[in-house]
């Protein structure tokens, strides 16, 4: 008989150990979703805030001078531009002196050097 419960007792241990260890991976799981979702979130603010203030310094280069700059380049020499080329890529096409110039800023994703 005491073979018995001792053969229950050790069940019985697998069954309180079981919750709390589900618990605690699922609140694991969770934690990581969820930093993730916030790491997504602000990858994407920090695009949008890069793609207007490329935005910004053209209109404000067409405020002051009558004309949008033919470029980036000319937006970090005269206007103070400044945005991470290591992290991010500026597609800038201009569409002549009086039109807003086509303005993108792009991701570079991690492991990708430029080279093919």
């Amino acid at each position: 008989m005491s073979r018995y419960f001792k053969q229950k007792k050790e069940h019985v241990l697998l069954k309180d150990l079981f919750l709390p260890l589900a618990s605690f991976l699922l609140i694991v799981v969770l934690f990581f979703c969820g930093v993730q979702s916030v790491s997504k979130t602000a990858r994407e603010e920090q695009l949008r805030s890069a793609q207007q203030a490329v935005r910004r310094a053209a209109v404000q280069c067409y405020a002051i001078e009558g004309r949008y700059p033919s470029g980036v380049a000319y937006l970090k020499e005269n206007y103070g531009l400044v945005v991470d080329e290591e992290k991010y890529v500026i597609h800038y096409q201009n569409m002549g002196d009086n039109l807003l110039p086509e303005i993108a800023v792009f991701l570079i994703e991690d492991g990708f050097d430029g080279q093919q």
